[in-house]
């Protein structure tokens, strides 16, 4: 008897179905099928939540639920975070890089992010969270600190609480650990004008090669002035084109 592509799906089927009854409360992805026909495991998960017993939260991604006395369980915040930053380059923003970074103690009341996608879906990040799309798609090239330190840069310091004083002196510190500010530099030309300025000042601060400095000050306008908020503190703000006075 010639087996019909019907026949030769249901194996498939079955096997995907025992798979997700085994695994428990968990995200599934298609990626977690990879030893089978994509196509016929495609069709299963569609049928296994149209049946209710998978919900699919985005393409491709799926989650089996438990019972509980108040309902179908939810999947973990955390969980969900991790995998869409293994789907995008996600990183943390504002407050929670300040967090990571040692600036502030301060949990934020929503959770921040940055992607250099167009957009995230919002069963994957949570629907209070705030995502800065667009980002470069040179910070897929960075770690979560190397992100964070830009993405405190944009803010110019103001995500933190730690005094302007104190902010110059723990930042100076994170970009003079070995291979930062290189790691940084490779990625500057995609960065705005400001960003580039607090680079340049930081990196005169702790003494890099003064090639890596003329190249900062070369992709600015010498015209311009830049509002460097918390960092104005840095011995080398004025040269680097910082608007006001350095505070005392």
């Amino acid at each position: 008897m010639i087996a019909t592509s019907k026949t030769r799906r249901r194996p498939i089927a079955s096997l995907v179905h025992q798979r997700i009854a085994r695994g428990g409360e968990r995200l599934w992805r298609l990626a977690d099928f990879d030893d089978l026909p994509l196509t016929a495991v495609a069709q299963a998960l569609s049928r296994l939540t149209q049946c209710g017993q998978l919900d699919r939260l985005s393409k491709g991604i799926y989650y089996h639920a438990r019972t509980t006395s108040l309902g179908k369980s939810q999947p973990s915040p955390a969980a969900i975070r991790e995998l869409a930053a293994k789907r995008q380059s996600l990183f943390p923003s504002g407050v929670m890089a300040a967090n990571l970074l040692g600036f502030t103690t301060q949990n934020p009341q929503r959770v921040e992010m940055a992607t250099s996608a167009s957009s995230l879906p919002r069963k994957l990040v949570g629907a209070g969270a705030i995502i800065h799309t667009r980002r470069p798609e040179a910070w897929s090239r960075l770690g979560q600190t190397d992100a964070g330190l830009l993405d405190f840069l944009r803010h110019a310091g103001r995500t933190g609480e730690l005094s302007p004083n104190a902010t110059v002196r723990r930042l100076t510190k994170l970009v003079a650990e070995p291979g930062c500010f290189e790691r940084l530099l490779r990625v500057a030309e995609t960065e705005p004008p400001r960003v580039r300025a607090m680079l340049g000042a930081l990196g005169e601060e702790i003494g890099v090669d003064d090639r890596w400095l003329k190249r900062l000050k070369a992709s600015l306008n010498p015209l311009s002035r830049f509002d460097f908020g918390r960092l104005a503190g840095l011995r080398y703000a004025q040269a680097w084109q910082a608007k006001g006075r350095r505070p005392s």
